[in-house]
């Protein structure tokens, strides 16, 4: 299946049926499931979840983990602005409540869930609204299989969670993009990515053998690599 999506450019993504497959069998309509894509920051973990969304239909939707980064004025308070996007950047304690919510209320209610948004590098509370039938969640993040606590509790909430890999280089190359537009110089993008997203990206990649299945771009096309 080709899903085109935007982001910093548009992306051509081929699903391969194996991957789409091995996500449907996870919809129960007797219970609600949670499947997390987790990868390095650029390996398009938030493409894949759009295009899964867009081939699964309304009986899925999107939680992302971007949206419990601390809001500008709570980094600046830490001091910790300088390393937005590092895991204690993150209110993970709140995100792992949330799937909590999320496992335990299928069929009962609605739910909202907070989003970030790029354009104002900023999370929105109750921007995503989870319906009560929806039974299958697809939440997608960077740190869902650290080993430091709190993460191996937010990992506890997930059925399933599958690690996308894809090259250094290209994953780079997207950052770079990413960062220059939403406002950064080329200079000051290649200097985010060296001292920032490249030690985050180590820190993920050392984890990744934990993940239940091992996905990876192969030109458009993602596919399990054990396949």
């Amino acid at each position: 299946m080709r899903i085109t999506t935007t982001e910093t450019r548009t992306l051509s993504i081929d699903i391969d049926p194996l991957v789409l497959e091995a996500a449907r069998r996870l919809i129960d309509s007797s219970q609600r499931r949670i499947l997390g894509l987790v990868g390095a920051p650029g390996s398009g973990k938030s493409t894949l979840s759009d295009a899964l969304f867009a081939a699964l239909g309304d009986q899925t939707q999107i939680v992302p983990m971007d949206g419990f980064h601390l809001s500008n004025r709570q980094l600046a308070i830490l001091d910790r602005a300088g390393r937005k996007g590092a895991p204690d950047t993150f209110d993970a304690f709140g995100y792992r409540d949330l799937l909590k919510r999320l496992r335990a209320s299928f069929g009962e209610e609605t739910i909202y869930a907070p989003g970030f948004y790029r354009e104002i590098e900023e999370p929105i509370a109750a921007s995503i609204a989870v319906a009560s039938p929806t039974s299958l969640i697809i939440t997608e993040g960077n740190y869902l299989l650290l080993e430091e606590e709190p993460w191996p509790q937010v990992r506890e909430m997930l059925d399933e969670v599958w690690f996308l890999d894809v090259d250094r280089e290209l994953r780079e190359s997207r950052l770079i993009a990413r960062h220059r537009q939403f406002g950064r110089t080329e200079r000051q993008a290649l200097e985010w990515v060296r001292a920032t997203d490249a030690p985050n990206a180590a820190r993920i990649e050392a984890v990744a053998g934990n993940a239940d299945r091992q996905l990876r771009w192969s030109g458009s096309r993602i596919r399990f690599k054990d396949v």
